[in-house]
């Protein structure tokens, strides 16, 4: 009888010393890379949201657990405790492998180089580890040494119930958290892009005009009228020249738009809009003397959404030109929110989304977008998930010469923007939490919006090249086609779903 006990005691004291030897190795490796491992939790699709207070809580449950085990008094609380712990991290497993957008990197010290599998079973054989000793111990303490109490198996039951429950619970909350009401926590799913080309464009004045059709049009600041296109497998360049009428316009800034089978010309300077087609590249007059406007897109060959100064309060203000006979113009004073002055504080980002018919206007100076229909009907206000809400930018007026700028560099939010299908592409300009500083000054990172379900998805990260970051992108179905330095390339995204679903 007594050998019995020596053995079970034995037993005991080896599943407390490999739960101390696992708890306290985890927990010290934790908080010696702790700014790692609260980036992997902030990268986890469990705990994003609460990635600060369990990133602190964690190692320090792991190492007062450990000390419960090492104590003969309070041995089965840790073992207990050991046994829910456990049980947590293996349901966290779980959903990671079943329920999860994506698999992140490991985060447990002993445990980083294994793989999610090989640790999802670890875990289970310590799991069940913690239960025998949970038995044994109970036996041992029972006055007959014959049977367990009744308690036993319920209170098991109840931890493990408990224990899946918070895990499944944190899951839940944090995916609404990180989707809807997101506290600046990027998530960065493995490779959601795969490198497809690169063009060396000689000079890094090119701007991208046009994506469509297989084609990638580009206009060149330096030039102009000059149009180079090139084929999205990047084998095959043309260039052409626009030809425009003879007239005494004098240009200041000129943007060329290409939505094929048209092209647009215009210098928001001069109220004038050039249409041609691309079939020959001859520009005429569209429009002229309607309206001064500071940005422009078309939404059809006869309708264009401008962004214009107010001629009553001089602040910037979103309008439509359209042809029905006769030029129309109609401007919508309700869109943009003024903040401090209403021109550098509403400066923003002017997009069409062709698939969902949906005006979208970003504002580089807070975390807001405006999401309209064509005709300038608001439909919903957005948040980039940065914290910025107030533009934080400073503005003088120079009486001397009659204009404003700016007396102090202004803190970007949102730079460049494109938006295919259902989602909303914004390259980000802050560093969200969590994030290794690193990864910001060698890469551009773009932050993807679903504009049907109104939430933030995911981010992803573009290279620099030889410290060149990228200066202007779009999407266009399947592919992320950018410029940065004097070099045109192309990412292919690995999942369709950015082109399906769009009107879900």
């Amino acid at each position: 009888m007594k050998l019995k006990i020596k053995i079970k005691e034995l037993i005991i004291e080896i599943i407390c010393l490999l739960y101390v030897v696992l708890f306290v190795y985890a927990a010290v490796s934790k908080l010696l890379d702790f700014e790692i491992f609260q980036v992997q939790l902030g990268q986890s699709p469990l705990l994003s949201a609460f990635a600060g207070s369990v990133s602190w809580g964690v190692p320090f449950v792991e190492l007062f657990i450990s000390f419960l085990l090492l104590s003969s008094r309070f041995k089965l609380i840790g073992l207990y405790g050991a046994f829910a712990l456990m049980l947590m991290f293996t349901s966290y497993i779980i959903i990671i492998l079943n329920f999860s957008s994506f698999i992140p990197c490991s985060c447990g010290g002993i445990l980083e180089k294994m793989s999610w599998r090989t640790h999802l079973i670890f875990n289970i054989v310590f799991v069940f580890l913690a239960f025998i000793g949970i038995l044994l111990l109970l036996r041992l303490q029972s006055e007959q040494d014959k049977t367990i109490p009744k308690i036993a198996i319920p209170a098991l039951f109840f931890i493990s119930l408990c224990s899946i429950a918070l895990v499944g619970g944190l899951f839940l909350l944090s995916e609404d958290i990180i989707h809807h009401r997101n506290n600046f926590i990027r998530r960065f799913p493995h490779h959601p892009l795969s490198f497809v080309h690169e063009f060396d464009l000689q000079q890094p004045s090119y701007y991208i005009a046009g994506v469509a059709n297989g084609k990638i049009y580009l206009a060149n600041e330096v030039a102009p009228l000059a149009m180079t296109v090139i084929d999205s497998s990047f084998k095959k360049k043309e260039s052409f020249r626009i030809s425009l009428p003879k007239n005494s316009f004098e240009f200041h800034t000129v943007r060329v738009i290409v939505r094929p089978p048209y092209f647009y010309l215009s210098d928001g300077t001069v109220p004038v809009i050039f249409r041609g087609k691309t079939s020959d590249w001859k520009a005429h007059i569209w429009m002229e003397g309607a309206a001064y406007f500071n940005a422009m897109i078309p939404v059809t060959k006869d309708r264009m959404l401008i962004r214009a100064l107010s001629s009553t309060t001089k602040e910037n203000i979103l309008g439509t030109i359209s042809d029905s006979g006769k030029i129309v113009t109609q401007l919508n004073s309700h869109l943009l929110v003024k903040q401090i002055d209403g021109v550098f504080d509403t400066d923003g980002m002017l997009l069409y989304n062709h698939e969902l018919d949906k005006m979208i206007y970003t504002y580089y100076y807070r975390n807001e977008f405006i999401v309209a229909d064509s005709l300038l009907n608001s439909d919903y206000i957005g948040h980039t998930i940065d914290t910025t809400t107030k533009a934080k930018i400073k503005v003088s007026y120079i009486k001397s010469h009659q204009m404003s700028k700016f007396s102090a560099p202004p803190q970007i939010v949102n730079k460049t923007s494109s938006s295919f299908g259902r989602y909303l592409y914004v390259n980000a300009a802050l560093m969200g939490k969590y994030e290794p500083e690193e990864m910001w000054t060698t890469a551009s990172i773009i932050d993807v919006y679903d504009l049907v379900s109104q939430s933030y998805q995911y981010s992803f990260y573009v290279d620099d090249q030889k410290n060149k970051k990228m200066s202007d992108f779009q999407v266009w179905k399947n592919l992320l086609i950018g410029i940065r330095g004097n070099h045109l390339f192309s990412y292919r995204f690995k999942s369709e779903k950015n082109i399906d679903n769009i009107k879900q």
